[in-house]
């Protein structure tokens, strides 16, 4: 497992479902140190997904989008935390924080593991107030047992702890509002799949 990588380095972010490779593609190193890992996801980056028989299904993307279509966005996560905060910037301006729960990182040697835990948060970039996003996605996939009720609490929990960090205008994310990705960033190459038994 790796403890660090360097500025611009090209590293490989899993999502790990049923202990499986279930969606998986490259980021660039933004930052990384003791306080969070930073990692640039880039416009037109290709997306790989895992096949075979998972709890939840295959990746609700597989049908229709196998590169990243969206600008390009700054992955934030600290340690321990169940969520990462996404920038998107339009124009040269930020035009929303979104917060994304997942399951805190797990590093590794190509990058680290996580797994998108459906429910989101925005926060726009004018200071307009906060919205939630796919909240009934997340209750059907506890009320179908995709989470169990421990799952489903610490999902809460990251819930209200981003919500009260807004609240007490103490964002750690913010220090990151006037970053722009290096120009000389080209899009990543596919991360293949470890796991032979999805592919």
């Amino acid at each position: 497992m790796r403890s660090r990588f360097r500025k611009g380095e090209v590293i490989v972010r899993r999502e790990i479902l049923s202990g499986r490779e279930w969606l998986v593609y490259p980021v660039r190193v933004a930052s990384d140190d003791e306080r969070a890992l930073a990692v640039y996801l880039a416009q037109g980056t290709p997306l790989t997904f895992g096949r075979g028989d998972f709890r939840w299904g295959l990746h609700p993307w597989i049908e229709f989008e196998h590169v990243w279509q969206s600008g390009g966005v700054l992955q934030l996560q600290r340690p321990g935390d169940g969520y990462s905060v996404w920038g998107r910037w339009e124009d040269g301006v930020l035009s929303e924080w979104y917060v994304n729960f997942q399951a805190p990182l797990v590093r590794t040697e190509r990058g680290f593991d996580t797994l998108d835990h459906e429910l989101d948060l925005i926060i726009p970039g004018d200071g307009s107030p906060y919205r939630w996003k796919d909240v009934e996605h997340f209750e059907e996939r506890v009320r179908t047992g995709g989470f169990d009720a421990e799952e489903a609490d610490a999902v809460r929990v990251a819930a209200a702890s981003v919500v009260d960090l807004v609240e007490r205008g103490a964002c750690w994310w913010e220090q990151w509002r006037n970053w722009r990705a290096p120009t000389d960033w080209d899009v990543p190459a596919p991360a293949p799949l470890e796991d032979d038994a999805s592919r």
